[in-house]
């Protein structure tokens, strides 16, 4: 018995390659590199084809609430020690402007499914060749011997020793890095020039970010096959943030959208000083005033130096010394 919930649709997706290959196999044969890259290609292009009106409402949805951030600045200033007063008038803000705050992201839950399928048909039918969907044993080993100039459809900078012509893995993966550094970085321009409001505060942190992003992506896709993603890999979900142009990991506990305050360079290092400018944290993390984070819940990983991280997982209280107590209270009463 099947338990997987997305079976139905890795079959779609998986009967789109196979079809492709069909079409491009016959052209170039079966075993071709060529017919299995340009199957992949047409997979892709045919999902974002689908998820265009998604993608569009994704867009309009993030705009609107970009239009409405001075608005929503003032109230918060306005009842800066009343949350409850705060949510209740960004709601009747949220009313009057037809303005759904989670409609940007509903586009990406909802893409979320389709691009987990399409990361398990390349990972499992392609880059380990098993039967997968409507893949049979045959064409899935097909896609996992086809090479492009010498390199497997699965290699990756850092396994180039193991293939069979290191050299021009190393070759066409750096080349792929440097594309898919190039389309992010225009992509994301695109979107930032054409849907930032010009008098919105955050733009600049967004443009910051144009840059920072596709360095990430080129340093982190050494380890990646190029038809895999990253987040998908790592079994997460990305949704957009509210207040910088970054998007956040929707399972994190608690995450922090930051802008960039300050840059220490200190020749071989460079501290970055950001300031938090929007919180997003579990409801299973908070107490039941809603006000402190819950130690025993919120397990913070931190980095001491190199590879080497730890998990905040043995927590104790120190509390002030009473004699320190008694002199703040002293300190605090009103003069006489």
């Amino acid at each position: 018995m099947d338990l997987n919930p997305l079976a139905w649709l890795e079959n779609i997706v998986s009967w789109i390659l196979v079809q492709f290959h069909n079409v491009f196999g016959a052209l170039f044969g079966e075993t071709s590199g060529v017919s299995w890259v340009l199957s992949i290609v047409g997979l892709v292009v045919v999902i974002r084809i689908l998820l265009i009106p998604l993608f569009v409402r994704q867009i309009k949805s993030q705009r609107n609430l970009q239009l409405l951030q001075p608005k929503i600045k003032e109230i918060q200033q306005k009842y800066a020690g009343d949350r409850e007063r705060q949510s209740q008038e960004m709601m009747a803000l949220y009313k009057e402007t037809g303005t759904n705050p989670l409609a940007s992201c509903l586009p990406i839950l909802a893409q979320a499914p389709i691009f987990f399928a399409l990361f398990r048909v390349l990972q499992y039918g392609v880059a380990q060749g098993q039967a997968y969907g409507v893949m049979d044993q045959a064409t899935a080993q097909q896609a996992q011997d086809a090479t492009i100039w010498d390199v497997p459809l699965y290699a990756t900078f850092t396994n180039a020793a193991e293939t069979a012509n290191p050299l021009h893995t190393h070759i066409l993966t750096a080349v792929l890095i440097v594309l898919m550094t190039a389309t992010t970085f225009i992509t994301q321009r695109q979107l930032i020039v054409k849907n930032s409001a010009k008098d919105n505060p955050m733009v600049q942190q967004q443009k910051i970010l144009l840059y920072v992003f596709p360095v990430i992506f080129a340093v982190t896709g050494i380890n990646f096959p190029s038809d895999v993603d990253e987040i998908a890999f790592a079994g997460l979900t990305s949704v957009p943030s509210s207040k910088v142009g970054a998007p956040r990991i929707k399972e994190s506990p608690c995450a922090m959208e930051c802008r960039v305050s300050q840059i220490l360079d200190y020749g071989r290092r460079t501290i970055v000083i950001g300031e938090v400018v929007q919180m997003h944290v579990h409801d299973n993390c908070l107490d039941e005033a809603g006000r402190y984070v819950r130690p025993e819940a919120y397990q913070p990983i931190a980095r001491l130096h190199a590879d080497n991280y730890l998990v905040a997982d043995n927590q104790f209280m120190m509390r002030k010394p009473v004699h320190l107590l008694q002199y703040e209270e002293q300190e605090s009463a009103p003069k006489r």
